[in-house]
């Protein structure tokens, strides 16, 4: 059995990070909260199985818990890889063989390597809102849905659609919805603070609101995933599982630690899912720009940062989120932040410069 992670932070020279580059990785995210256009942030690195930083900044605190955007992605994919190490499910069979429903259109062939690294073909298949909390409206959906090309040839962002895919097996295999088998499975055994489906009620004061930040460009088009959809309490009650996943950056390193430091997950799954499952160009919109990706089992790989190692493995997100760890240094990295542009992406020269310097200096925090 698992035991809690602890919480207490060690001094960083006990395993090895150097306390000089770590005061300039805070200091630079204190910076785009105090003299920039962010209302709040919060930072957590870890090694060793061991936290040794965890800041927050601005209008929050360190109980605040973040909405992780597609950073969270990886908190999802744990999930499924949870599913794998307990022998619950392989990646090569069909999602037809655990969810029937999913099968029609064409779509018998369709495995879960294809959902986990994005090569499915149902890229923007719709889950309606008011089928998210009603599991036989979605399965319904999914019978409906067709593919946009065959699975394993291209690879486009699955923005919402792979996510109820997972949501819906976890659920067919387990009895148990995502939410209940985030807490009980992963969450509660580990001692974090990891929720999806937060009821309005208890959204306010413990989940930083997002916030619009910036001006709306005159070529501005309205982006779904903008800061109105992410404002409205019932939204994100609903609980879609790829970007409404709460958490502290802290609850968040941790749990890659644990991934490395207790007997929750098989050690053969951590590393066949976080290797290049999958390489192809990534195509269409949110990342898609024509290069070559490497994904593991729903998140990306080799997408760090240069100071870090190429077995890197995590997932960004908006509006300049990012979680990441270090497999080679076993060094664990989340970054979160409430100022969403109207834009979605902070696409703005500081908002890229923002995502690219924080993942630079924390790849460089390791001392030698």
């Amino acid at each position: 059995m698992s035991e809690p992670m602890p919480r207490t932070l060690v001094d960083p020279e006990s395993v090895g990070v150097h306390p000089g580059r770590l005061r300039i990785l805070l200091d630079r995210v204190r910076t785009d909260v105090e003299d920039g256009p962010l209302p709040s942030a919060q930072i957590a690195v870890a090694r060793s199985g061991k936290a040794v930083a965890f800041e927050t900044f601005g209008a929050a605190s360190p109980t605040t818990r973040y909405i992780t955007q597609s950073a969270g992605r990886p908190l999802l994919a744990a999930c499924v890889w949870k599913l794998m190490s307990d022998g619950l499910l392989d990646v090569d069979q069909t999602v037809g063989s655990v969810i029937p429903e999913f099968a029609n259109n064409g779509k018998e062939g369709v495995t879960y390597r294809h959902v986990l690294t994005h090569t499915g073909g149902f890229p923007m298949a719709p889950v309606r809102y008011e089928a998210m909390r009603d599991r036989s409206k979605r399965l319904e959906a999914m019978s409906k849905w067709t593919l946009d090309y065959e699975p394993g040839t291209r690879m486009l962002y699955h923005l919402t659609s792979a996510a109820w895919v997972i949501a819906d097996t976890i659920e067919a295999i387990t009895g148990q919805p995502l939410p209940e088998y985030l807490r009980r499975v992963i969450s509660d055994p580990l001692g974090l603070d990891l929720e999806l489906a937060v009821p309005p009620d208890r959204q306010i004061g413990t989940i930083a609101p997002i916030v619009a930040i910036g001006d709306r460009p005159d070529d501005w088009q309205p982006d779904p995933w903008g800061p109105w959809f992410f404002q409205d309490p019932e939204k994100l009650a609903a609980g879609e599982p790829s970007h409404t996943i709460c958490a502290t950056a802290l609850d968040t390193v941790l749990l890659f630690q644990a991934m490395y430091h207790t007997d929750l997950f098989d050690p053969a799954v951590i590393s066949f899912a976080t290797s290049r499952v999958a390489e192809l160009p990534m195509e269409g919109d949110y990342g898609g720009d024509g290069h070559l990706a490497a994904k593991g089992l729903f998140v990306n790989v080799d997408d760090g940062p240069a100071s870090a190692s190429p077995s890197t493995w995590g997932h960004g997100g908006a509006p300049s989120s990012l979680t990441w760890h270090d497999p080679e240094v076993d060094l664990s990295v989340a970054f979160f932040n409430n100022g969403y542009p109207a834009t979605g992406y902070d696409r703005s020269r500081s908002g890229r410069n923002r995502s690219l310097v924080i993942s630079t200096l924390a790849g460089d925090v390791v001392v030698g």
